[in-house]
Protein backbone atom coordinates (compact mmCIF):
# COMPACT_ATOMS: atom_id res chain seq x y z
CA UNK A 1 0.00 0.00 0.00
CA UNK A 2 1.32 3.44 -0.93
CA UNK A 3 1.48 5.86 1.98
CA UNK A 4 0.10 9.25 1.05
CA UNK A 5 2.08 12.32 2.06
CA UNK A 6 0.31 14.40 4.69
CA UNK A 7 -2.26 11.81 5.72
CA UNK A 8 -5.34 12.73 7.68
CA UNK A 9 -4.58 12.81 11.42
CA UNK A 10 -5.82 9.71 13.17
CA UNK A 11 -8.60 9.84 15.72
CA UNK A 12 -7.10 10.41 19.19
CA UNK A 13 -6.89 7.50 21.59
CA UNK A 14 -9.01 7.60 24.74
CA UNK A 15 -6.31 9.23 26.88
CA UNK A 16 -5.57 12.01 24.40
CA UNK A 17 -9.26 12.59 23.72
CA UNK A 18 -9.87 13.00 27.44
CA UNK A 19 -6.89 15.34 27.79
CA UNK A 20 -8.33 17.52 25.04
CA UNK A 21 -11.80 17.45 26.54
CA UNK A 22 -10.55 18.43 29.99
CA UNK A 23 -8.37 21.26 28.70
CA UNK A 24 -11.13 22.91 26.69
CA UNK A 25 -13.78 22.21 29.35
CA UNK A 26 -11.68 24.22 31.82
CA UNK A 27 -12.89 27.37 30.12
CA UNK A 28 -11.72 29.93 27.59
CA UNK A 29 -12.00 33.70 27.91
CA UNK A 30 -11.18 36.63 25.68
CA UNK A 31 -8.09 38.38 27.06
CA UNK A 32 -7.23 41.25 24.71
CA UNK A 33 -6.87 42.43 21.15
CA UNK A 34 -3.31 43.39 20.27
CA UNK A 35 -2.39 46.00 17.67
CA UNK A 36 1.37 46.26 18.39
CA UNK A 37 4.07 43.90 19.60
CA UNK A 38 4.44 45.76 22.90
CA UNK A 39 0.82 44.91 23.66
CA UNK A 40 1.38 41.15 23.69
CA UNK A 41 0.70 39.44 27.03
CA UNK A 42 3.63 37.88 28.92
CA UNK A 43 5.05 34.80 27.19
CA UNK A 44 4.35 32.68 30.24
CA UNK A 45 2.31 29.79 28.84
CA UNK A 46 2.09 27.51 25.84
CA UNK A 47 0.58 29.24 22.83
CA UNK A 48 -1.06 28.11 19.59
CA UNK A 49 -2.33 30.37 16.85
CA UNK A 50 -4.90 30.10 14.10
CA UNK A 51 -4.10 31.68 10.75
CA UNK A 52 -6.00 31.74 7.48
CA UNK A 53 -7.21 33.90 4.68
CA UNK A 54 -10.15 36.13 5.40
CA UNK A 55 -13.50 34.39 5.92
CA UNK A 56 -11.96 30.90 6.13
CA UNK A 57 -13.71 30.27 9.45
CA UNK A 58 -11.09 30.93 12.15
CA UNK A 59 -13.50 32.50 14.59
CA UNK A 60 -16.13 29.85 13.98
CA UNK A 61 -13.58 27.10 14.63
CA UNK A 62 -12.38 28.70 17.87
CA UNK A 63 -15.98 29.03 19.02
CA UNK A 64 -16.68 25.38 18.17
CA UNK A 65 -13.53 24.12 19.91
CA UNK A 66 -14.30 26.01 23.10
CA UNK A 67 -18.04 25.45 23.06
CA UNK A 68 -18.56 29.22 23.29
CA UNK A 69 -20.79 30.46 20.48
CA UNK A 70 -19.74 34.08 20.79
CA UNK A 71 -16.21 33.84 22.21
CA UNK A 72 -14.53 34.86 18.96
CA UNK A 73 -16.36 37.39 16.84
CA UNK A 74 -17.54 36.13 13.47
CA UNK A 75 -18.42 38.23 10.47
CA UNK A 76 -19.57 37.75 6.91
CA UNK A 77 -17.33 40.68 5.99
CA UNK A 78 -13.85 39.43 5.03
CA UNK A 79 -11.04 41.15 6.88
CA UNK A 80 -13.11 42.16 9.91
CA UNK A 81 -10.52 40.85 12.38
CA UNK A 82 -7.75 43.46 12.35
CA UNK A 83 -6.03 42.58 15.62
CA UNK A 84 -4.22 39.63 17.14
CA UNK A 85 -6.93 38.38 19.46
CA UNK A 86 -5.77 36.51 22.57
CA UNK A 87 -7.88 34.01 24.50
CA UNK A 88 -6.88 32.25 27.70
CA UNK A 89 -7.51 28.52 27.86
CA UNK A 90 -7.57 27.10 31.39
CA UNK A 91 -4.51 28.53 33.19
CA UNK A 92 -2.00 26.90 30.87
CA UNK A 93 -2.59 27.97 27.24
CA UNK A 94 -3.24 30.90 24.96
CA UNK A 95 -5.36 30.51 21.85
CA UNK A 96 -4.57 33.23 19.33
CA UNK A 97 -6.80 34.33 16.47
CA UNK A 98 -4.61 36.05 13.88
CA UNK A 99 -5.87 38.68 11.43
CA UNK A 100 -7.17 37.27 8.18
CA UNK A 101 -5.09 37.80 5.09
CA UNK A 102 -5.75 38.04 1.37
CA UNK A 103 -8.67 40.46 1.34
CA UNK A 104 -9.98 43.12 3.64
CA UNK A 105 -12.72 45.69 3.83
CA UNK A 106 -10.27 48.14 5.38
CA UNK A 107 -8.04 51.04 4.32
CA UNK A 108 -4.74 50.05 2.72
CA UNK A 109 -2.66 51.51 5.54
CA UNK A 110 -4.62 49.51 8.13
CA UNK A 111 -4.09 46.30 6.13
CA UNK A 112 -0.36 46.99 5.83
CA UNK A 113 -0.03 47.69 9.55
CA UNK A 114 -1.66 44.49 10.65
CA UNK A 115 0.24 42.39 8.09
CA UNK A 116 3.49 43.79 9.54
CA UNK A 117 2.25 42.90 13.01
CA UNK A 118 1.43 39.37 11.85
CA UNK A 119 4.95 38.87 10.48
CA UNK A 120 6.56 40.28 13.64
CA UNK A 121 4.43 38.03 15.85
CA UNK A 122 5.21 34.84 13.96
CA UNK A 123 8.93 35.61 13.94
CA UNK A 124 9.26 36.64 17.57
CA UNK A 125 6.93 34.79 19.92
CA UNK A 126 9.04 32.29 21.95
CA UNK A 127 6.14 30.31 23.46
CA UNK A 128 4.37 29.68 20.14
CA UNK A 129 4.36 25.91 19.73
CA UNK A 130 2.29 25.47 16.60
CA UNK A 131 0.41 27.49 14.04
CA UNK A 132 -2.77 25.98 12.65
CA UNK A 133 -3.21 27.23 9.10
CA UNK A 134 -6.83 27.03 8.05
CA UNK A 135 -7.60 26.23 4.44
CA UNK A 136 -11.11 26.22 2.99
CA UNK A 137 -11.66 22.61 1.89
CA UNK A 138 -13.71 23.83 -1.07
CA UNK A 139 -10.80 25.75 -2.58
CA UNK A 140 -7.52 24.20 -1.44
CA UNK A 141 -4.27 26.14 -1.06
CA UNK A 142 -4.20 29.39 -3.04
CA UNK A 143 -1.20 31.62 -3.80
CA UNK A 144 -2.08 33.93 -0.91
CA UNK A 145 -1.93 30.92 1.44
CA UNK A 146 1.48 29.96 0.05
CA UNK A 147 2.78 33.37 1.14
CA UNK A 148 2.04 32.74 4.82
CA UNK A 149 3.31 29.15 4.60
CA UNK A 150 6.61 30.52 3.35
CA UNK A 151 6.62 33.06 6.16
CA UNK A 152 6.15 30.26 8.69
CA UNK A 153 9.00 28.32 7.08
CA UNK A 154 11.30 31.34 7.41
CA UNK A 155 10.24 31.93 11.01
CA UNK A 156 10.80 28.22 11.79
CA UNK A 157 7.29 27.98 13.25
CA UNK A 158 5.84 24.47 12.88
CA UNK A 159 2.44 24.65 11.25
CA UNK A 160 -0.34 22.16 10.72
CA UNK A 161 -2.90 22.47 7.96
CA UNK A 162 -6.54 22.40 9.06
CA UNK A 163 -9.12 22.02 6.31
CA UNK A 164 -12.35 23.83 7.21
CA UNK A 165 -15.96 23.63 6.03
CA UNK A 166 -15.71 19.92 5.21
CA UNK A 167 -19.51 19.66 5.32
CA UNK A 168 -19.70 21.92 2.26
CA UNK A 169 -17.43 19.80 0.04
CA UNK A 170 -18.96 17.38 -2.42
CA UNK A 171 -17.62 13.84 -2.07
CA UNK A 172 -16.52 13.83 -5.72
CA UNK A 173 -14.27 16.87 -5.08
CA UNK A 174 -12.55 15.71 -1.91
CA UNK A 175 -9.75 13.62 -3.41
CA UNK A 176 -8.93 16.30 -5.96
CA UNK A 177 -8.59 19.01 -3.33
CA UNK A 178 -6.62 16.75 -0.98
CA UNK A 179 -4.17 15.94 -3.77
CA UNK A 180 -3.67 19.65 -4.46
CA UNK A 181 -3.11 20.43 -0.78
CA UNK A 182 -0.65 17.55 -0.32
CA UNK A 183 1.33 18.57 -3.37
CA UNK A 184 1.50 22.20 -2.25
CA UNK A 185 2.68 21.33 1.26
CA UNK A 186 5.62 19.21 0.16
CA UNK A 187 7.75 22.28 -0.51
CA UNK A 188 7.30 23.65 3.02
CA UNK A 189 9.76 22.31 5.61
CA UNK A 190 7.82 23.71 8.58
CA UNK A 191 4.67 21.76 7.67
CA UNK A 192 3.62 19.15 10.23
CA UNK A 193 2.98 15.95 8.28
CA UNK A 194 -0.69 15.39 9.11
CA UNK A 195 -3.89 17.13 8.01
CA UNK A 196 -6.86 17.84 10.24
CA UNK A 197 -10.23 17.92 8.49
CA UNK A 198 -12.91 19.88 10.30
CA UNK A 199 -16.45 21.15 10.14
CA UNK A 200 -17.39 23.70 12.78
CA UNK A 201 -21.05 23.19 11.87
CA UNK A 202 -21.01 19.40 12.20
CA UNK A 203 -18.29 18.99 14.83
CA UNK A 204 -16.01 16.94 12.61
CA UNK A 205 -12.36 16.90 13.66
CA UNK A 206 -12.86 18.94 16.83
CA UNK A 207 -11.83 16.15 19.22
CA UNK A 208 -8.72 15.57 17.12
CA UNK A 209 -7.75 19.23 17.18
CA UNK A 210 -8.43 19.56 20.91
CA UNK A 211 -6.23 16.54 21.64
CA UNK A 212 -3.42 17.93 19.49
CA UNK A 213 -3.43 21.20 21.44
CA UNK A 214 -3.61 19.37 24.78
CA UNK A 215 -0.64 17.10 24.02
CA UNK A 216 1.78 19.73 22.72
CA UNK A 217 4.77 20.28 24.99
Amino acid sequence: MTTLPFPRAEEPDDADREAGRKLFAAGAEFLKGVVAMDGLPPADRLEVCFAGRSNVGKSSLINALTGRKALARTSNTPGRTQEINYFTLADSHYLVDLPGYGFAEAPVNVVENWQRLLKAYLSGRPTLRRAFVLIDFRHGIKPVDAEILTLLDRAAVPFQTVLTKADKVKAAERDKVLAQVRAALQSHPAAYPELVITSSAKGDGLDTLRSIVATLV
